[in-house]
């Protein structure tokens, strides 16, 4: 039985990849896993933010299932927990306020590292890449020498997110003509970003190259966790499941960052699966969503599914049912919190993505395979809308009955 490890990126857009098409040699690390991985070319999150994405990666459920809470629901099974209880050992190395311990994320885990006690730097609110590969380069290097069974491991790098103020270094690696300093890139964040502010092309496109050269930086990070692997001798021995909870917005659909849309630069994910003993990848073309992150670990574990699980493993490929994916959020925003009158769902079927704001009673539709950058609303005019509006609509608000009941 091998070790798996589920390395997520955070805020990694799928089209900044080589191995999805990029060419401008962001990921050559990661592009060159590709030859011994199962690369899914439609991953689909089923949230446009952490909250609303991350159910889905650890606890194979939507984000309003049991209601709106900002801890973890009870009612939910975290991937750690069936996992510690067949014996598989635990371990989650993370920096992120919405994963952590004080919202309830950690639960059966032999190691949790969420750095909620460690001093950062206010300008960039999370533990960098070098000390999450320190922190898990330690714990593994002591794992290998005292124990021999089996472990899960999460690993998740924060260097894609916002404020998108990388270190001259790799700036020199990726865009050596752009000139601006620490104050410049976070001013940028401040006036720009924070404010959504799109009406100046110039400044957009700046926060999208400092953005590109974060995704050069971390792909360096996940070449020297696979170092690490290689030097304790077990990435022969580990199937690693590589994937982002949600992309950043660049004016696509105007707006900044990643708010409570439903839109492709948000929802549509990179996923790839290695496995050491492939000799050749595979591409995979099936809709598959983040819900089935959790069922194919327990796959990989040999372990029976968990009833509260509602994703399907991904492996084998060809037992993969075809079917629909779905996501939910609500208004999000940086500085804002979340609104809970303004919810937002949407429904894919192969290439027919359609969209719902409840609170505005507004619906979209779009044709994937024809208009990639969901631009033509055509729910007025495909004979699709109303059979896709009645698989959307029994999901609508349906957490509200909960919420009532909870604070009866």
């Amino acid at each position: 039985m091998k070790n798996v490890v589920l390395l997520t990126i955070d805020a990694l857009r799928k089209d900044r990849l080589g191995c999805y098409g990029n060419r401008r040699g962001l990921t050559p690390f990661i592009d060159s896993l590709q030859n011994k991985s199962i690369l899914f070319t439609k991953g689909q999150a089923c949230g446009p933010y952490t909250q609303a994405s991350f159910p889905g990666i650890l606890t194979s459920s939507y984000y309003l299932d049991y209601g709106h809470d900002e801890e973890l629901s009870l009612e939910k099974t975290l991937i750690s927990e069936p996992l510690q209880e067949a014996g598989v050992t635990t371990a989650a190395f993370h920096s992120n306020l919405y994963l952590s311990d004080l919202v309830g994320w950690n639960r059966s885990w032999d190691v949790f590292y969420d750095s909620m006690e460690d001093d950062v730097d206010p300008q960039i609110p999370y533990i960098r890449g070098p000390e999450m590969i320190r922190k898990i380069d330690n714990w593994l290097s002591s794992y290998v020498i005292t124990e021999s069974k089996p472990f899960f491991a999460w690993l998740h790098f924060m260097d894609v997110h916002e404020p998108y103020m990388p270190d001259r270094k790799y700036v020199e690696l990726v865009d050596p003509s752009l000139s601006l300093t620490q104050d410049e890139m976070f001013s940028l964040f401040e006036n720009t970003l924070l404010k959504r502010d799109v009406s100046d092309e110039s400044k957009v496109a700046l926060l999208s190259r400092l953005y590109d050269i974060h995704v050069r930086e971390v792909d360096m990070y996940v070449e020297e966790f696979f170092r690490i692997l290689e030097r304790l001798d077990i990435l022969k021995e580990s199937i690693v499941i590589l994937t982002s909870d949600h992309g950043d917005e660049f004016n696509e659909h105007g707006g900044l960052s990643h708010d409570d849309k439903m839109y492709s630069e948000l929802i549509d994910i990179p996923l790839l699966v290695f496995n050491p003993d492939m000799n050749n990848g595979e591409v995979c073309d099936t809709l598959v969503s983040n819900i089935d992150i959790p069922p194919t670990i327990l796959r990989l574990f040999s372990l029976e599914p968990e009833d509260r699980f509602q994703g399907h493993s991904l492996l084998p490929l060809e037992t993969y049912p075809e079917k629909e994916c779905y996501g939910e959020a609500l208004f999000h925003e940086a500085g804002k919190g979340e609104d809970i009158n303004r919810d937002v769902y949407f429904c894919r079927e192969k290439n027919i993505k359609i969209v719902y704001r409840a609170s505005l009673d507004v619906w979209e539709m779009y044709d994937l395979e024809k208009d990639p950058r969901e631009l033509e609303n055509i729910v007025d005019t495909s004979h699709k809308a109303e059979r896709l509006k009645n698989k959307l609509k029994p999901r609508v608000r349906r957490w509200l009955l909960k919420d009532e009941i909870r604070r009866m």
